[in-house]
């Protein structure tokens, strides 16, 4: 469906507008009462959340690839059904299938007051998959996985969102103290919690297992907290790529690195989720700023 078509169907003038790209991705942008935000329907990534009155809180990469098939660099990336390269069949695509595919946009409706929520669906034989986007003074995102076969079937899931920072050596993120962690940087070698605030000063690539429901980054450079509750998700990804293999990525580039820290929602690995039989699970994320002094 392309974006004539979907604004005939779910246009709110003013409020709820789409667009294609030159490449002919679909474009939804969000604005309501100073809140503005930004989703495409290629892998139903939000590439864009800004409150009223405050600065950016979703990183997209000013050098991201905007084409059909293309992972594009930063926004929420959704990660479905395996996390990294698959685990016995390397030419499939990196993080799944529903990264790069064309998802169906099902409904547009107000939410709660200064909210604009959006439905999406992706199905395979397998799986039905639906999202809902709330965007608002809170970002909001609620992926449901259902088994559509007669057998138990297992996956791994993330919400990879990508934060805006004013410096990645001046934040820390808060509450991952008492979790153990895999350290992909080191070849998956498991670490012991650290009992403290996480602090980067190099590359990192960390997946925490049974983190808590809330974690807070805390970012003194533009006096703000950006706190992150979930449910039904049991791990948290952190990811920079630092300076070195930043300056090696074209859809990133050597300038950006620091503008950026990658705290995901997920279940992978140790909590991939195991789904009986026309079971159904659902992994929610709410992203919420306040000031901090």
């Amino acid at each position: 469906m392309r974006a004539a078509e979907l604004a005939s169907n779910f246009r709110i003038a003013g409020i709820v507008e789409f667009a294609e790209t030159g490449q002919s991705l679909v474009r939804t942008q969000i604005t309501l009462d100073g809140m503005s935000g930004e989703l495409f329907l290629q892998g139903a990534q939000v590439t864009g959340w800004q409150p009223a009155g405050d600065r950016p809180v979703i990183f997209t990469s000013r050098n991201a690839v905007f084409a059909t098939g293309k992972a594009i660099r930063g926004g929420v990336p959704i990660i479905f059904p395996w996390f990294g390269p698959h685990p016995t069949r390397p030419e499939l695509p990196q993080h799944g299938l529903v990264r790069t595919a064309d998802w169906r946009l099902d409904a547009v409706e107000r939410g709660g007051p200064g909210e604009i929520a959006m439905e999406l669906s992706f199905d395979t034989d397998e799986f039905l998959v639906r999202y809902r986007v709330t965007f608002g003074p809170k970002l909001q995102l609620a992926l449901t996985v259902q088994n559509r076969t007669a057998r138990e079937i297992a996956f791994e899931e993330a919400l990879h969102s990508y934060f805006a920072i004013s410096d990645i050596e001046q934040v820390s993120v808060g509450g991952l103290e008492r979790c153990s962690f895999i350290d992909k940087t080191a070849g998956m070698r498991r670490r012991p919690p650290a009992g403290a605030a996480l602090s980067l000063s190099k590359e990192t690539d960390s997946v925490y297992l049974d983190t808590p429901e809330s974690l807070t980054l805390h970012d003194p450079g533009w006096r703000r907290r950006i706190r992150i509750d979930k449910t039904g998700a049991a791990s948290t990804i952190v990811w920079n790529p630092w300076a070195e293999k930043a300056a090696a990525m074209a859809d990133l580039g050597a300038d950006q690195w620091r503008g950026m820290i990658c705290a995901e929602t997920g279940n992978v690995a140790d909590n991939r989720v195991t789904l009986a039989a026309g079971g159904e699970h659902q992994m929610s994320t709410r992203i919420a700023v306040d000031a901090a002094p």
